[in-house]
């Protein structure tokens, strides 16, 4: 008796043996093979295109001939007359097994298909979304077998996709009916699978087959801004990005203003929580529109903020964050509705899912730094920080990971900066000052050339030079301590001490001048004693939340660091270390991750898998308290010098030479300058 045909499925290498007759796309099925398909084998969205290969595999001990699959058949025809077939492809829905074959499933028909991302450590995302779309044809009404719409979808699903069990919200109930009769009881399901298990979600039905494919939002809810990536749930590509900031400003630039705020205002939460979500809203059909879709596409949104952050997106009153022991109402994940946020500009079905917070200042922001970086598989001691608002700190290999949260303040981003600005076309970027002639020269957003290059007043043309960015500030105040115009305690020298007539008198102190256009009605753009001030106490928290996960690791030194965050991506290792922001490691060592959290929203949104894993991260992460802690206070205090007090810099004094000044209370002043008290 002969044997049936011995299918060989590439590149899993899945095999088995199929009666004459069977699609391929049935064999892919029963041996788990991942070839993707949504019309559920009808031949109409060419998902499952697989490509046969001939010839003799010794491998596989098999000879594989052209004959081992059926011929063309009319839907084949008609597809490629229509859209095109690449050269040597099938549709495995169609083309059915007569013979002992090999068969490749191309990257772009498997289900759980890679994109790489291009970070500081570039890696694939297996795509395996919690929602996905199923084409069905469902039975119409009879009489005499009664039952309803829902369930005659629900027995469609069961019977073409193997779906169990089916749930549905009211708002999705409402057009049930409607839509199945539009699309002659031929519908596309749009269904939601909670990574725990339970049954499947209806979200979204669509009469017919639907083409216009499925969107997730990835969203990054910071204290200053708003960030959101639209991606394909079919392919995991970013098709647009956008952000705003965040109207809780308002309120407060930190985040206990904001907790003050709402202990001092009776309903002050609940005004907050509408304004980010009102935001949020705009957001979502702003980037839409600019991505040419249709809002109601949007079908899944994931979530990482700080904790407060996190309490005011869900409504939950911020207050026992201000105060110890900082309780959190609940460090779980959140699984919710656009309806239950009150995102009125999409489907009420659309599913949330906010991912866990680590501890009451170390937020969902933090965790998903680590589902995006890893630190736990680090073989080496790395130290991640994603700079913003409130730092959130990580350090960690494959022993253990540690994690904390600092309160920089806004200064990094460009507030509480006399000439400060958000990072727009404008806004200083990048300054370098001579240390010889005390000369600046600078770089603004939206020009690549420099201020002294021939050109640049041209090139920076309508936007003009509006300000100093964050990454501008910090460079501007390494470059002063640098070229010897500030000291080490962070104050700015006089004209007459430093030789540079570019550092004037204010007030009691002096601001370096950076440039002057007030002569032509426009601005101009100082580095104030304040300015440096505020920069000193970010920095210092910075480092010292950092300095206080090393000493509980008992170490003196890491290996590496990883700064992270859209800031974080565009501060120069050099002059961060110059300041003192990070600790001291070769410049080689210091390496930028982008937008970690956000990836880390975007990898829960493409794979449900991811989201199990970081709920499980969450758990074995060493949470410290930053606020409790003595030791903190005095980190804080020995990082205000710059770089720093006590603390060694080996390897960027071999990079930079920090002339030694001072010009401090000891040292002589004149005119508008203190001098030295007599007794």
């Amino acid at each position: 008796m002969s044997q049936d045909p011995l299918v060989v499925f590439t590149p899993s290498g899945k095999r088995g043996r199929f009666p004459v007759g069977t699609p391929v796309l049935t064999a892919a099925r029963k041996l788990g093979v991942d070839l993707d398909s949504v019309c559920g084998g009808r031949g109409i969205c060419s998902k499952c295109q697989v490509a046969p290969s001939f010839g003799e595999f010794s491998k596989h001990g098999l000879t594989s001939r052209e004959e081992a699959l059926s011929d063309w058949n009319r839907v084949e025809a008609r597809y490629d007359e229509k859209r095109g077939l690449k050269p040597g492809r099938r549709l495995g829905c169609q083309a059915e097994i007569r013979g002992d074959v090999v068969i490749d499933v191309p990257p772009e028909s498997q289900v759980h298909r890679q994109i790489v991302r291009k970070a500081a450590s570039a890696r694939a995302i297996p795509m395996d979304p919690a929602t996905r779309l199923y084409y069905v044809e469902v039975a119409e009404p009879d009489m005499h077998e009664p039952s309803g719409d829902l369930q005659r979808l629900e027995t469609a699903l069961r019977r073409e996709w193997g779906i169990e069990r089916l749930e549905a919200d009211l708002s999705v109930m409402a057009g049930l009916q409607p839509t199945l009769r539009k699309g002659g009881w031929k519908v596309t399901a749009a269904l939601y699978r909670d990574h725990a298990g339970g049954a499947h979600k209806l979200t979204a039905l669509f009469p017919g087959f639907h083409e216009a494919g499925l969107y997730g939002l990835a969203i990054d809810l910071g204290s200053t801004t708003i960030a959101a990536h639209l991606t394909d749930l079919d392919t995991g590509a970013v098709i647009a990005s956008s952000g705003l900031m965040n109207p809780q400003i308002r309120f407060g630039e930190d985040l206990m203003s904001r907790v003050s705020y709402a202990m001092m205002n009776p309903g002050g939460d609940q005004e907050m929580t509408r304004a980010v979500r009102e935001a949020i809203d705009r957001l979502a059909v702003e980037i839409a529109g600019e991505a040419g879709i249709d809002p109601a596409h949007i079908l899944e949104l994931t979530f990482v903020c700080n904790p407060v952050m996190h309490h005011l997106l869900l409504g939950l009153d911020p207050v026992e964050l201000g105060q110890a022991p900082f309780a959190l109402a609940t460090s779980e994940s959140a699984r919710l509705t656009a309806r239950d946020l009150d995102l009125g500009q999409l489907r009420d079905a659309a599913r949330v899912y906010v991912l866990p917070c680590i501890a009451g200042h170390v937020g969902a922001d933090a965790a998903a730094v680590a589902l995006s970086e890893e630190p736990g598989k680090s073989e080496d001691l790395v130290l991640m920080v994603d700079v913003g608002t409130n730092a959130e700190i990580l350090l960690g290999d494959t022993s253990r990971v540690l994690a904390c949260s600092s309160p920089t303040g806004p200064a990094f981003e460009g507030a509480q900066i006399s000439s400060g600005q958000r990072a727009a076309p404008g806004a200083i970027e990048a300054i370098r000052i001579d240390p010889e002639t005390k000369e600046p020269r600078f770089r603004v957003i939206g020009c690549e050339l420099w201020s002294d290059e021939p050109g640049f007043l041209d090139e920076v043309g309508a936007s003009g030079i509006t300000g100093i960015c964050g990454s501008g500030i910090i460079e501007a105040v390494a470059e002063l301590r640098i070229a010897g115009l500030m000291d080490p305690s962070g104050l700015i020298g006089s004209a007459e001490q430093t030789g540079s007539a570019r550092c004037v008198p204010e007030g009691r102190t002096h601001e370096y001048l950076i440039w002057d256009a007030s002569a032509e009605g426009g601005p101009r753009i100082t580095v104030t004693q304040g300015d440096i001030r505020a920069i000193q106490l970010a920095k210092s928290a910075l480092y010292a939340g950092a300095r206080l996960l090393m000493d509980e690791r008992g170490v003196e030194k890491v290996d590496r660091v990883v700064l992270a965050g859209a800031f974080g991506a565009h501060i120069s290792p050099r002059h961060a270390m110059v300041l003192g922001m990070i600790p001291d490691v070769p410049l080689d060592k210091v390496t930028s991750a982008g937008n970690a959290a956000g990836t880390g929203a975007r990898i829960a949104l493409c794979n449900i898998a991811r989201r199990a894993e970081i709920e499980r991260m969450v758990r074995e992460i060493t949470k410290v308290e930053t606020a409790i802690e003595p030791r903190f206070q005095e980190h804080f205090v020995a990082a205000n010098a710059i770089p720093h007090k006590t603390d060694a810099f080996p390897e960027l004094s071999r990079l930079v030479t920090l002339p030694q000044v001072s010009f401090g209370a000891g040292a002589d002043r004149e005119g508008g300058r203190r001098r030295r008290r007599r007794g």
